[in-house]
């Protein structure tokens, strides 16, 4: 029988964090990023980019406070990052107009970062009360979504690298995702 969640957590972010790692042809992590759609939040609501790129770290919101917030306590702890050069950022205060759908993609601009997301594989329900961050242990719910296809540009520059789709035809995978009804507790 599953586990029951914590009731006692209490929720610290309601929105969504699509993200995508793109890959050179030798498996090496070439590019990283976290877009954020805060509705509401511990620290306040709206819109954030988080981009590893060339071992720079660069975080972009019209709220700083909130941005550095998502760099500091989630996005240094996922999994994706691990391994990668991960310097204090630079912290960029500039509009983020993020543009999301489950039935088609994601176009998000952010300063003059530029992320394409497309090619839906798969919609599905993902739980589990073990989510690791640095604060400890936290809930996550969220539906997402693995995408065939992502690009980043800077400065109307591509960013190198591909996506990596992986899994099953019942069960896909990808190196970039997007997600929705996302909320975390702890």
């Amino acid at each position: 029988m599953p586990k029951a969640p914590d009731s006692n957590r209490r929720i610290i972010l309601a929105g969504a964090n699509p993200g995508l790692r793109l890959f050179d042809t030798d498996g090496k992590v070439t590019a990283f990023a976290s877009i954020w759609m805060v509705d509401w939040s511990i620290c306040g609501a709206g819109t954030a980019v988080v981009l590893w790129f060339d071992g720079i770290v660069r975080v972009v919101s019209e709220d700083v406070d909130l941005a550095s917030w998502l760099e500091r306590y989630f996005v240094r702890s996922f999994l994706e990052v691990q391994g990668l050069p991960w310097h204090e950022p630079a912290v960029e205060r500039d509009l983020v107009q993020v543009s999301m759908n489950l039935a088609d993609g994601l176009s998000a601009k952010a300063a003059d970062i530029q992320i394409e997301m497309g090619g839906v594989l798969d919609r599905r329900l993902f739980a589990t009360d073990d989510f690791q961050l640095a604060e400890g242990n936290h809930s996550l719910s969220l539906v997402i979504a693995p995408v065939r296809s992502a690009t980043v540009s800077i400065g109307g520059a591509g960013v190198p690298g591909l996506v990596q789709v992986d899994g099953s035809a019942d069960r896909p995978g990808s190196s970039a995702f997007l997600t929705t009804a996302e909320v975390w507790r702890r």
